[in-house]
């Protein structure tokens, strides 16, 4: 029997409940903060100090907190719906679907290189560069591309999420995250970085195997899919995908170089959202006119594709309004303090487990990996 497991949106409002509690049980303090010789807010460590005049947070605080919130995160909300946008001009000019084609034929009998090929690829550029929501471009294609394959979102996603993930985690040189905490820690830059190439392959060949034994159950049985209930069963023979023509091949060879651009731009000028925003919104332009797409087409396709994504650019703000509840508060610094204190008890080996326990959790709270930086770093 399957459990009935409540729409994000539910749980969202349940966790932001829990959040709202917090503030009343738990005290409220905080930490003192500095601004470092290069310009970073970091915490000074040892100044915690519990508040005996925090404001109390009322019920209503869940109302006001959503569109606080919202507009906190406007800069991730509409990267999203402009992803969403340029991918609903990509679809129409059927160059997502010729490529799918072609690599469906390249990958039928092979999706163990597909998924490996796919991990490895998220997974480098997510540790050498940071890439992270820029990954949105790929996402509908990948499903379409999984689907096709027999398999399913579940398995598109974790190509996608295994992937960036171990890069993430076995960053070599994340600049919002590794380079940032290093900083901070007043140690080299890149400092352990042998350590981290040696476990490379080992978390690579896990994260494969656990996806692609998933990738096998489901294309043996699709009753085994996660998604069995509620995603299509229906998939597309490669023979009904279109042929690349001419056009398509521009518009991939302009997507090859908006690729190299949006490294160049993260590199070396430190773009993020709002540049990379304007990146995609230009490609989708260029899209659009070598398919000779009318204006109004074009328009509306666009529209059409934001709107798919609505539902997530609002879910990303009703997540940001948990960490809000808790800022406001004035609780987060003090969840922050008690979680640290094991790690400096344990100290040395046990330590250094303690605190990637502790990271894990704080990413309930801190869901920025340059966040958590600035805010933990400073205290190891």
């Amino acid at each position: 029997m399957r459990i009935k497991v409540p729409h994000t949106l539910v749980l969202m409002a349940y966790l932001m409940i829990a959040a709202l509690v917090m503030t009343w049980l738990i005290p409220s303090g905080e930490f003192e903060r500095t601004v470092n010789d290069i310009g970073q807010t970091t915490i000074v460590p040892g100044s915690y100090s519990q508040l005996d005049d925090a404001d109390y947070l009322s019920p209503l605080q869940l109302l006001l907190v959503i569109p606080e919130a919202l507009a906190d995160a406007q800069g991730v909300i509409f990267f999203v719906l402009l992803i969403g946008g340029v991918m609903g001009i990509l679809r129409a000019t059927g160059m997502l679907d010729a490529v799918i084609g072609i690599l469906l034929q390249k990958f039928a009998d092979k999706t163990g290189w597909l998924i490996l090929g796919g991990m490895l690829t998220f997974g480098i550029f997510s540790a050498l560069i940071g890439v992270a929501e820029e990954y949105l471009i790929f996402v509908a294609m990948l499903v379409a591309l999984c689907r096709a394959l027999k398999l399913d979102g579940i398995t598109a996603m974790g190509i996608l999420i295994v992937g960036y993930g171990i890069g993430y985690g076995l960053s070599l040189f994340n600049p919002f995250t590794l380079l940032i905490a290093q900083s901070i820690a007043e140690v080299p830059p890149a400092s352990g970085l042998e350590y981290r190439l040696i476990l490379w392959p080992f978390f690579i060949a896990i994260g494969f195997h656990h996806v692609y034994s998933y990738a096998k159950r489901v294309a043996a049985d699709p009753s085994a899919s996660f998604l069995a209930d509620i995603q299509s069963k229906d998939s597309t023979a490669v023979a009904e995908y279109p042929a690349l023509t001419n056009r398509h091949k521009i518009i991939l060879a302009g997507f090859v170089v908006v690729l190299g651009v949006l490294v160049w731009g993260i590199k070396v000028h430190g773009w993020y959202l709002v540049e990379l925003s304007a990146l995609f919104l230009g490609f989708g332009l260029f899209a659009a006119i070598v398919a000779k797409m009318p204006s109004g087409d074009a328009a509306q396709r666009f529209i059409e594709g934001a709107a798919e994504l609505t539902a997530t650019a609002l879910l990303i703000g009703f997540a940001r309004s948990i960490a809000m509840i808790l800022e406001q508060g004035q609780v987060l610094d003090t969840v922050i303090y008690y979680l640290s204190m094991p790690v400096e008890a344990l100290g040395g080996h046990f330590g250094a487990v303690a605190m990637l326990v502790i990271q894990s959790m704080l990413n309930f709270f801190i869901p920025s990996g340059s966040g958590q930086a600035f805010v933990t770093a400073s205290m190891n």
